[in-house]
C-alpha cells in the first residue's frame, strides 16, 4: 500500500508519517527531502519559496516513485505539501486501488487558538531552519487545501479542537 499524507505546512504531516511508519512498518519519505535534493543538485531553478510551482514540477517524478512501489508490491508513505489535490488524475483505477491519501488541515479557530503549540511542535521530528510561522498564511493555506479537497472528492481531516494523532492515523488506515 502507498500512503499519501498531504496538506498545508505545520499540520503535523511529518510526525504523522513517522507514527504511521512505526505502526505499519512502512518506510516513509518526506517530499521536502526530494524538493531540497532537486534544488541543491541544480536540477531546478525553483527555490524554497516556490511551493506551488514546486508541487507541479515534482509531481511527475513522485508519480513515478509511487508507480514503482506499486509495481514492486512495496509499501511506502509519502508526506508533504507537494501532493496536488488532483493527485488521483495521475493514476489508473488499478493503481488507485493501492493508494490511500488523506489531506490534513487545521481550522482557522484551531490555528488562532493554538499558534503557540504549532510553533512549539514545528521541530518535533525535524529541525527546521529559519522557520517563522506566518499565521495568516497558515490559515489561508489550510482553507485552500480544505476547499480544494472537497472540490476534488479527496478525503480531508480537519483539526479543530484538539490534535489527536492516533485518530488521524486511524482515519488514514480506514480509507
Amino acid at each position: 500500500m502507498v500512503y499519501l499524507i498531504g496538506g498545508s505546512s505545520h499540520v503535523g504531516k511529518t510526525m504523522l508519517a513517522q507514527k504511521l511508519m512505526e505502526r505499519t512498518g512502512c518506510p516513509y519519505t518526506s517530499l521536502d527531502h526530494l524538493k531540497m535534493g532537486f534544488i541543491r543538485s541544480g536540477m531546478t531553478d525553483l527555490t524554497v519559496e516556490d511551493d506551488l510551482e514546486m508541487r507541479y514540477w515534482m509531481w511527475p517524478f513522485v508519480t513515478g516513485v509511487i508507480r514503482t512501489a506499486i509495481e514492486n508490491e512495496q509499501n511506502l508513505i509519502l508526506e508533504g505539501c507537494y501532493i496536488p489535490v488532483e493527485w488521483q488524475d495521475s493514476f489508473t483505477d488499478e493503481e488507485l486501488a493501492h493508494i490511500k491519501c488523506l489531506f490534513i488541515v487545521m481550522s482557522e479557530t484551531y490555528i488562532r487558538d493554538h499558534i503557540a503549540d504549532i510553533t512549539d511542535y514545528a521541530n518535533v521530528i525535524e529541525k527546521r531552519l529559519a522557520d517563522e510561522i506566518d499565521m495568516d498564511r497558515l490559515i489561508e493555506c489550510s482553507a485552500y487545501f480544505e476547499e480544494a479537497c472537497r472540490e476534488h472528492s479527496v478525503p480531508v481531516y480537519v483539526i479543530d479542537g484538539e490534535f489527536r494523532a492516533e485518530e488521524i492515523l486511524d482515519a488514514i488506515l480506514a480509507l
